[in-house]
């Protein structure tokens, strides 16, 4: 679905957010589409719960204007709110059935009791657990008590679903099965959710667009596909996926010298004798005999992961990683050589403050 030829349902503009004297977020803006499922990702403490929490309501920016269906909410309370939150701690009533956690929105609304029944056992079916009316909280999985949560926040015919790291307290298994039944979920009710993790693998798998964060800056907006295919700086390229992420010479149109050779590549417009950052990701990496290779090193370190095996090569002096099927033992002399469409080129950052990419970049995006 192409969310950016349809008018943004939500628009941030000029978000500003301090906590006393620590800058959270730093006049941020950003378009939330109607019915997408989009990702804010970052690190612990880049700003992506604080955005949550203004858009539900719950913190005011210092400056700036939430935009929500074209009127101006900056200033309306939560309640009053078109969207619900699911939160990581799933805040179930203990001494309250499924049934009345979940209708506990709904009544306090003075809806029929007709109304409220219906509402509750469409909202179970939704998320697989019909029937489950009557139980208690302490009588279910963690996977179960999430889906309670959400049951119990869709159930309000939100516009808007806010999920603030939802999966962060299921083991590995029941945070894979969530993550598609939130999936499913988006698609069956036709709403936008808007997620906040800092599991990529989460990002990746679930989400319409990602929102790229890091001290409180966009980095970069884009498909899962297209920041993991093309990120546009280090910090998007490493913390999106394992790279090797290498000083570089751009010499001219599609030619870069690495480590003192050099490759044919596709980019161009970067001028001539530049130095460039260059992204290659480990399954990128082709190994093979050292005659038929652009540079020569050899295995220095092997770990199987199942579906392939992680090897440290050392060449010219530094240390690739490489996934592969193939396997090559430690001390096996290898050759490198990497497609031309697979080595990305990037802009060195003009400072080592430099934080934001730039405008021109974000516009492309929304």
């Amino acid at each position: 679905m192409d969310f950016f030829k349809t008018k943004p349902l939500i628009n941030l503009e000029n978000i500003s957010k301090s906590f006393g004297n620590q800058l959270i977020i730093d006049e941020l803006d950003l378009k939330i589409h109607e019915n997408e499922f989009i990702t804010l990702l970052g690190p612990s403490g880049c700003g992506k719960t604080t955005i949550l929490r203004i858009i539900g309501g719950f913190e005011t920016p210092d400056k700036g204007r939430v935009i929500f269906d074209n009127t101006d909410i900056t200033h309306l309370p939560p309640n009053k709110r078109q969207l619900n939150t699911v939160f990581q701690k799933y805040a179930l009533f203990s001494h309250m059935n499924i049934g009345d956690n979940i209708a506990f929105g709904l009544k306090i609304k003075n809806k029929s009791k007709d109304y409220i029944k219906d509402k509750v056992s469409y909202a179970l079916k939704l998320v697989n657990l019909d029937g489950f009316e009557k139980r208690m909280p302490d009588s279910l999985s963690g996977g179960q008590q999430q889906r309670i949560a959400i049951a119990r926040a869709i159930v309000n015919e939100p516009k808007v679903l806010l999920l603030d790291e939802p999966l962060g307290a299921l083991d590995l298994k029941l945070r894979q099965e969530m993550q598609y039944e939130l999936i499913r979920l988006k698609n069956d009710l036709g709403i936008t959710f808007i997620y906040v993790t800092h599991d990529q693998e989460e990002a990746l798998t679930m989400s319409d667009t990602i929102v790229i964060m890091n001290q409180g800056y966009i980095q970069q907006i884009g498909t899962p596909e297209g920041i993991y295919n093309e990120p546009e700086n280090a910090f998007v390229a490493d913390f999106i996926g394992e790279s090797n992420i290498i000083d570089a010479m751009m010499i001219e149109d599609r030619l870069v010298e690495i480590l003192g050779t050099r490759f044919t590549c596709v980019d161009t417009g970067f001028g001539k004798k530049t130095p460039v950052d260059v992204v290659i990701r480990p399954e990128d990496v082709v190994l093979c005999d050292p005659a038929e290779g652009i540079i020569s090193g050899a295995v220095s370190h092997l770990i199987f992961k199942g579906v392939h095996y992680e090897m440290e090569v050392t060449a010219c002096g530094f240390e690739w990683l490489v996934h592969s099927t193939g396997m090559f033992p430690v001390g096996t002399p290898v050759g490198i050589k990497v497609d031309p469409f697979n080595i990305q080129i990037m802009n060195k950052p003009e400072s080592e403050d430099e934080q934001a990419v730039s405008l021109e970049a974000l516009e492309e995006n929304s």
